[in-house]
């Protein structure tokens, strides 16, 4: 094993189990969920269409989705082919050790499809709306954050998964924003806040 590899799994045990306890058990897993983070999407919805319009919060809407499908497509189909890293929870060596609060999955592991997406939707976000919404910086990175961090808590990724995910999806997200703000000015209007 790697001095890496080493790293990465002393840090896989350490917030797999050493930080275990029964408000995490309870949370952290809701937190991978969709559906647990309506309100957020709502309230992002509801502030683009207020202070963009429906043009432009469509166009909004359609560089999110260029983020977060470009951040998919590159952590699922073109990295974790390639890399065919183990999840901890598949890893034959390491499975027994592993404290399952999900299911496992069957694909790889590195990148995190997850801290991918999330990190790009977050930086994209934050990116655009930080100068209107200044805690909506914090607000969306902590989120994204949030997700990475129990992808690893509940076995199914390592911190280095979660970390490269979120690189990735951070330099998506950031590159997607540019395009839209600054090549075509998607973004540029009158806030009404």
């Amino acid at each position: 094993m790697t001095w890496w590899q080493t790293l990465d799994t002393t840090f896989f045990h350490w917030i797999n189990g050493s930080l275990s306890n029964p408000v995490f058990d309870a949370l952290l897993p809701l937190f991978r969920e969709k559906w647990f983070w309506a309100p957020l999407y709502l309230f992002l919805a509801a502030f683009v269409w207020h202070n963009y319009g429906n043009k432009k919060g469509w166009l909004f809407v359609a560089g999110l989705a260029l983020a977060a499908g470009l951040a998919d497509f590159t952590s699922s189909t073109i990295i974790k082919k390639n890399v065919r890293r183990l999840r901890p929870c598949n890893d034959p060596e390491l499975r027994a050790e592993v404290r399952m609060r999900t299911a496992c999955g069957s694909g790889y592991s590195f990148t995190s499809s997850h801290a991918a997406n999330h990190f790009a939707v977050a930086v994209y976000t934050a990116s655009a709306i930080g100068n209107v919404l200044p805690f909506g910086r914090l607000l969306f990175l902590s989120w994204a954050s949030l997700v990475a961090l129990a992808q690893v808590y509940v076995g199914v990724h390592y911190p280095g998964d979660v970390i490269g995910g979120g690189m990735l999806g951070a330099l998506i997200g950031w590159g997607a924003f540019r395009v839209c703000y600054k090549r075509f000015r998607w973004l540029r209007c009158d806030i009404k806040v």
